[in-house]
């Protein structure tokens, strides 16, 4: 059996066209009304013939929405075998939906994506964020997914569990989905489908440009912070030694070492609390000082590059030693340190929805 989910905030007429569709196709449809106010109650009442309509009191978010109606599905639809999701505003249409769900049948434990023609027809500012998305996301997870802001998606039901586990409450929860399936080893699917606008600003969108890129970003912004906040710890003890001892290359050499030792060790833990949301275990402690060793090698050999061949002062070489070697440290603990085996946990976790209401 089918089912497809449909978050709705403020919606129009369109989610009838929607829902008629999909119920004709034989799909059940469970259907969130995330705080879209008194004035949209008869809109859910009149779906609420042929859907299951779940009721948020206030808006909570696309994110809040989906998991909302996942809890529901996985504790009163055991019949539900496959799960799609898609908006109700008509960007996306009924016919690829059950492309989708017919790829994800055939395809357990993958995620299904509707991918749109990022080409002219999409607005520029879309365009430009989903590109931007788009490569951000394969820095981040190594994985190319063409459409990285597509909001029709299909699955079977054995990764509720996963995907109720995903942080997130809004828009950013999409993009932590993608994140947090590749890193684990799920697979990507990916399946063309129409590009829909009803106008060239994309007005029924409710993305809120600056908040909800925040969001989206919200995880490598905050190794970027962790990092930039290592370099500046790394970089004031390494200033400071300097203004206490000559520079020549030794004490260079040894005011480096130090600096990075200290820096190393706050790096280590701010990762593993606030980034990648890790224990500290013996495995990844050793795999990041391993790398933080290697970094310093190649550290010391460009550093001592920059000052003794090229004849750089120690301060503006040390800054740009750093900014050579932020890329690798990302790449590297992204990856290989803190990155979570299959299964690591996720299966195993539930969330608890809010209230809901049938």
């Amino acid at each position: 059996m089918n089912a497809v989910i449909l978050p709705a905030y403020k919606p129009d007429e369109t989610i009838v066209q929607i829902a008629d569709d999909l119920w004709n196709s034989g799909c059940r449809i469970v259907v969130v009304d995330d705080g879209s106010g008194t004035e949209y109650a008869p809109l859910f009442e009149q779906v609420g013939d042929i859907c299951t309509v779940l009721h948020h009191e206030e808006n909570r978010g696309k994110g809040a929405a989906i998991k909302t109606a996942l809890s529901y599905i996985q504790k009163e639809m055991r019949d539900v075998d496959v799960i799609g999701v898609m908006d109700c505003d008509g960007q996306h249409l009924p016919e690829d939906m059950r492309k989708l769900l017919v790829c994800a049948r055939e395809n357990p434990k993958t995620l299904v994506l509707g991918c749109r023609n990022v080409g002219k027809e999409m607005p520029l500012k879309s365009r430009m964020g989903n590109k931007i998305t788009r490569d951000i996301f394969y820095l981040a997870s190594g994985v190319h997914v063409s459409d990285t802001q597509t909001g029709l998606r299909a699955f079977t039901a054995n990764i509720i569990n996963s995907l109720l586990s995903i942080k997130g409450e809004r828009y950013e929860y999409e993009t932590n989905v993608l994140l947090v399936l590749a890193r684990i080893g799920v697979p990507f699917e990916e399946i063309p489908i129409h590009t829909i606008y009803r106008d060239r600003e994309n007005s029924t969108s409710h993305f809120r440009a600056v908040r909800d890129s925040v969001r989206i970003y919200k995880d490598i912004l905050k190794f970027t912070m962790s990092s930039f906040s290592s370099f500046l710890l790394d970089y004031l003890l390494f200033s400071l030694l300097m203004v206490l001892f000559p520079h020549t290359a030794p004490w260079v050499l040894g005011a480096n070492v130090l600096a990075r030792m200290v820096s190393a060790f706050y790096n280590y833990s701010m990762n593993c609390i606030f980034v990648f949301h890790t224990e500290h275990h013996v495995k990844s402690a050793f795999q990041y000082f391993a790398l933080a060793v290697f970094i310093l090698c190649v550290n010391n050999v460009i550093l001592t590059g920059f000052v003794q061949v090229a004849g750089f002062s120690v301060y503006p070489a040390k800054l740009c030693t750093e900014c050579l070697l932020f890329c690798i440290s990302w790449l590297v603990q992204n990856f290989i340190i803190f990155r979570k085996e299959k299964g690591d946990g996720l299966e195993n976790k539930e969330l608890v929805n809010g209230q809901m209401k049938a």
